[in-house]
């Protein structure tokens, strides 16, 4: 891969990368950039930033969701002091956050992983494998609540799967 700026054969791959680097150095970025490309590492990277968004996103979501004074439990909730009150909303907020990001990243581990075993086994970086990935993601998730929701979630995240993947593959 060659980027702006730099002279032809910088970046496209260890041999113009390491240019200058003894035989030792030269190895341990081979080794890293094997690691960066392997699926475990993937697979956890993946899982991790979709907890930091699904936190975030939960954050957001919770913080939009306090019952108004004209509700019930929105009553009950001015009743209390101030300190009680963000006490409360704090830590529904946390909770409620937490939780979205546990989904998240969950949905972004095994999509990865299983996009990147699809790739390695089938050796092709195409639609297929994502939407393949998706369908498999989908069934996971839905499989506790029975086949028809299982099968419904492989639809659901393999059509997503490949709008996205579509389109992000558009030149």
């Amino acid at each position: 891969m060659s980027f702006p700026g730099m002279p032809s054969g910088a970046g496209g791959g260890v041999g113009g990368a390491t240019a200058g680097m003894s035989d030792q150095e030269a190895a341990m970025v081979k080794a890293m950039q094997g690691a960066m490309e392997s699926c475990p590492f993937k697979t956890v990277i993946s899982g991790g930033m979709g907890f930091a968004l699904g936190g975030a996103f939960g954050l957001f979501m919770s913080s939009m969701s306090y019952d108004t004074p004209l509700s019930a439990s929105g009553q009950q909730l001015t009743d209390l002091p101030l300190r009680e009150q963000l006490r409360r909303g704090f830590r529904d907020m946390g909770s409620r956050s937490f939780g979205s990001a546990k989904n998240f990243g969950l949905v972004g581990a095994i999509f990865a992983g299983t996009e990147c075993c699809i790739e390695g086994y089938r050796a092709k970086n195409d639609l297929t494998n994502g939407i393949t990935a998706g369908c498999i993601t989908g069934g996971v998730l839905g499989a506790k609540a029975g086949p028809q929701a299982a099968a419904i979630g492989c639809v659901g995240f393999a059509a997503f799967s490949a709008a996205i993947d579509s389109y992000m593959r558009m030149d």
